[in-house]
């Protein structure tokens, strides 16, 4: 594992900073997810003030599957170091159950997500496991708490987002979802996330019941539309888009190669990006 050179930490500190102030500043932001350092080029290029990986959206580019140990700790934080090393904004990373089941592993992956230059980053409460998706509550809280005591303990403020999964492993209990963040709340976690909140209501009620700590929700999902003010309007803090950038590239790429493959026709090309446009955001 590299370590941080001084230079190197004062410049993660001060993204820090920034990071945080985000989470402070009134009204809502967008943290969109690229999954590799050309995507994150790109979406700095735009304007966007901070960035978040998406676990999913790596796997994919890599060839795998989106499940939990096809990619390993060590890859994921590859991939992070690339995405940090390719601009100078905030980067959060997805590190999905911390890699291992017990608390000590969350602590030691917040430990050396902040060694890879990140300056926030999530751990879940899903397991991996078909037959036992979500944690037990006791053990999901103590491992927040031990991701907690490790990003309090660096020298920076690392923004430390707990994730409850209930709504997307298919246990559609608000209430129990709700109680999850609120006891991450308790054990010291930044921001709460559970990704598949949909409706106005829920979303309303997830983020009254976590007040003041700032929610991040999730949108790419199909069946949630909701525009950045009106989410900004339910006291949503943070919009993040998981695999949704990622998924919609290879839908793209999908439909050009289709097309090619039962065509023999190549009209793709007329809507894809001028060489030169692209090749300017690259600074090449």
């Amino acid at each position: 594992m590299r370590t941080i050179r001084l230079t190197d930490a004062a410049g993660q500190a001060e993204r820090a900073r920034k990071f945080h102030a985000l989470h402070e500043r009134p009204g809502a932001f967008v943290i969109p997810n690229p999954w590799d350092a050309g995507s994150a080029k790109l979406l700095a290029a735009m304007g966007f003030e901070a960035l978040a990986t998406t676990s999913a959206g790596y796997a994919f580019s890599i060839g795998k599957p989106d499940s939990q140990g096809a990619v390993s700790r060590d890859e994921t934080l590859e991939n992070v170091r690339a995405i940090v090393g390719a601009t100078g904004l905030p980067v959060s990373a997805d590190l999905e159950n911390g890699f291992g089941d017990d608390a000590a592993s969350c602590a030691k992956t917040i430990r050396m997500a902040a060694q890879a230059g990140l300056v926030g980053g999530s751990i879940e409460d899903a397991t991996g496991r078909n037959d036992a998706p979500i944690y037990p509550f006791e053990e999901a809280v103590e491992r927040v708490r031990a991701a907690v005591k490790a990003a309090h303990a660096l020298s920076f403020p690392f923004v430390l987002t707990a994730r409850a999964e209930n709504l997307i492993h298919g246990r559609m209990d608000l209430p129990d979802t709700i109680r999850r963040l609120q006891a991450y709340a308790e054990a010291g976690a930044d921001v709460l996330y559970a990704p598949g909140l949909k409706t106005p209501q829920d979303i309303a009620a997830v983020v009254q019941a976590v007040t003041p700590r700032p929610v991040n929700v999730l949108m790419g999902l199909a069946g949630a539309a909701l525009s950045v003010d009106e989410l900004a309007r339910l006291g949503v803090k943070r919009i993040s888009v998981g695999s949704a950038l990622a998924r919609a590239a290879y839908g793209e790429f999908l439909r050009a190669a289709r097309e090619v493959r039962e065509q023999g026709t190549f009209t793709f090309a007329q809507k894809a990006v001028p060489f030169a446009e692209i090749n300017a955001m690259f600074g090449g």
